[in-house]
């Protein structure tokens, strides 16, 4: 099994990446992995006390979840992924298969910052665009398809989103094999990590 992950601040292009070699290479080779749906567990908390979290910490990912499970795939074994409603600030009780493909996709904000993770990946990629655009696609995504409110976005970018950024998420690069400028405008970028990819599926002891 080839494990890559793909990290890079919000907005970044990271999904469209993956969904990129995903359609060249055939969702029946590869099992995809949004660090999103591992959010860790707070329904014990009220609305507020949820909306409150930092959910752009490291420390918001039940990243021992994660692990585990991407050990289980490794080992063979098929597992149920948790989801998240961010709507409500909660996991939600829907659950989503994993199949142990040969290639896993791990995408999310602080794949490469997590070490225990990161000591997972056989590839690991950030996903790197100017801050101007990555917000303006944080905006319109939080607002179509999370229900925010132009304010609220805006609040959470400043408190939270840009320094986080600042503090975790742009230090993880280092930790990258491969770096892919302007995520899924980059076609170059991705068709290299796709014949890497195909060769891993070709010559996989090599």
């Amino acid at each position: 099994m080839l494990i890559i992950g793909i990290a890079g601040g919000t907005g970044s292009g990271k999904t469209t990446v993956a969904r990129s070699i995903i359609d060249k290479l055939g969702s029946e080779l590869i099992t995809f992995i949004s660090q999103d749906n591992y959010y860790r567990d707070v329904n014990e908390l009220d609305f507020d006390q949820r909306a409150a979290i930092n959910y752009d910490h490291p420390l918001a990912f039940d990243n021992e979840l994660l692990l585990q499970q991407l050990q289980l795939l490794k080992d063979g074994v098929t597992v149920q992924s948790p989801s998240y409603d961010f709507a409500n600030h909660s996991r939600a009780v829907q659950t989503f298969e994993l199949i142990p493909n040969p290639i896993v996709i791990v995408e999310g904000l602080h794949v490469l910052y997590d070490e225990p993770v990161r000591g997972l990946l056989d590839i690991k990629v950030f996903v790197d665009t100017d801050p101007d655009v990555r917000i303006m696609r944080r905006v319109l995504r939080d607002i179509q398809e999370r229900g925010r409110s132009i304010q609220s976005v805006y609040d959470q970018y400043l408190s939270t989103v840009k320094p986080m950024h600042e503090a975790f998420i742009e230090p993880s690069k280092k930790y990258a094999d491969i770096i892919i400028p302007e995520g899924g405008h980059n076609e170059v970028g991705i068709s290299l990590l796709t014949i890497l990819t195909e060769k891993y599926l070709q010559y996989p002891t090599a």
